[in-house]
């Protein structure tokens, strides 16, 4: 069985998928062919924003979007830490630093709470209220104090990078509120959620900049790397274009800025316009299955959960019900396109159980994400420590995934949900 099934949905368009090759093997115009304008026009529409930018990657999307905003060194850029790599490393590669938010336990999403904290904490300079990135950990070394308080003291708050994790849009409105009353920008990590919705809105429509990811195993995904930025900003999307290619200004050879090599390739862009034709019938499809497994899961609840498939109400956090697996959830007026199903359990030892009784019958799992950000080798220079973010840390050791896809049918869930009803007991 696979994770996701890629090749049932390529059996059901492939006589599209090889037309729209052999249309770009017979023009000839491998970069930067129509396709690439076409697809731009189509999926901004979708989105509802003014324009969208073609490029390479997920990741060069997130990096032109900073660069777009001149982000550098002494810039402080808020992120969640409960997400892959990219979204914090575009931010060091740039020179500037990331702060970490922790996560709502409930959606996963950056925490707005946590992130007025945050910024009111990088203000005033002081990691007792909210942890920082350098702070102090060793209070009898004088030198190693006045050169953590130096290092805070060359940050600026910048922007925040909110992440749509596994589908679900973050809560945007109060996000953008405490982010203009800072000063701040805010980019969309929509590398999960095209096709999602917000409160009547469309992912990749929800802050000044998104970013999504055309990663073949992504929603929308195409057979290689790819990705886009979509904005209403005049001067930011003619920022992006010419980032995109090296910094180009009236043609290839002037260059009015640094930039990358981050174009879309138009053989991508030729099968992503054939992969969106039965986009809005697959989302619908996900919706479906994810409805099937809340339904299914529900035997494995000690308690009910209000609402349906597509919107529920969390428990109080104070008093969360302990469950063997608890699915996700959903809040209202969000509509998740399920990029992954990932579901909570009790802690690692009952993980590794349902993961094994679900690889003895064939059945993938994944774990997204096993080690939050500030936990990684690559930030260790920032300082943080276990603890800090105590909501991604327990994520991380509780939550696993299992199949995903518009193309699963109810008897494969129905299996999968049965392996973890027996394991459950076990």
């Amino acid at each position: 069985m696979d994770f996701i099934d890629l090749s049932a949905q390529q059996r059901l368009i492939k006589n599209s998928i090889d037309a729209a090759i052999q249309k770009v093997l017979r023009h000839g115009q491998y970069i930067m062919g129509p396709e690439i304008r076409e697809l731009e026009e189509k999926l901004a529409a979708y989105v509802g924003v003014k324009h969208a930018v073609g490029c390479a990657s997920g990741t060069d999307a997130l990096l032109m979007a900073l660069m777009a905003y001149g982000v550098g060194p002494g810039d402080a850029i808020f992120t969640t830490p409960f997400t892959f790599v990219a979204t914090a490393e575009v931010i060091s590669i740039l020179g500037a630093t990331p702060i970490f938010v922790d996560i709502d336990p409930f959606t996963f999403n950056i925490d707005p709470v946590k992130l007025e904290a945050a910024i009111e904490a990088l203000k005033k300079r002081d990691a007792s209220f909210y942890p920082l990135p350098f702070k102090d950990t060793d209070r009898a070394v004088s030198q190693s104090i006045a050169l953590c308080n130096e290092k805070l003291s060359a940050l600026k708050p910048r922007g925040v990078i909110a992440v749509d994790l596994f589908g679900l849009p973050a809560d945007y409105d109060v996000i953008n509120g405490i982010a203009r009353r800072g000063g701040l920008f805010v980019i969309e990590d929509a590398a999960q959620s095209f096709g999602a919705e917000y409160k009547g809105r469309k992912a990749c429509s929800l802050a000044d900049i998104a970013c999504t990811s055309f990663f073949p195993a992504k929603p929308l995904g195409c057979y290689g790397d790819g990705g886009m930025c979509f904005t209403d900003d005049d001067n930011l999307v003619q920022i992006m274009r010419s980032i995109r290619v090296h910094g180009q200004g009236t043609d290839k050879y002037e260059n009015v800025r640094i930039g990358i090599n981050g174009r879309l390739d138009t053989m991508q862009a030729a099968i992503l316009l054939a992969k969106f034709s039965i986009f809005p019938e697959e989302v619908d499809r996900r919706q479906t299955v994810a409805w099937r497994y809340d339904r299914l899961l529900k035997s494995l609840e000690a308690d009910a959960i209000s609402g349906t498939g597509e919107e529920r109400q969390p428990a109080d956090a104070a008093n969360r019900p302990s469950r063997p697996v608890t699915p996700p959830m959903v809040p209202p007026g969000y509509k998740s396109v399920w990029a992954q199903y990932s579901v909570l359990t009790t802690g690692e030892e009952r993980r590794a159980a349902y993961q094994h009784s679900l690889k003895e019958a064939g059945i993938p799992t994944a774990i997204y994400y096993p080690l939050p950000l500030h936990l990684q080798k690559a930030f260790a220079c920032l300082g943080y420590k276990a603890g800090d973010f105590p909501e991604s840390e327990t994520a991380a050791r509780r939550i696993f995934s299992i199949p995903m896809h518009p193309y699963l049918n109810a008897e494969v869930q129905e299996k999968i949900c049965q392996i973890l009803q027996i394991s459950a007991g076990k």
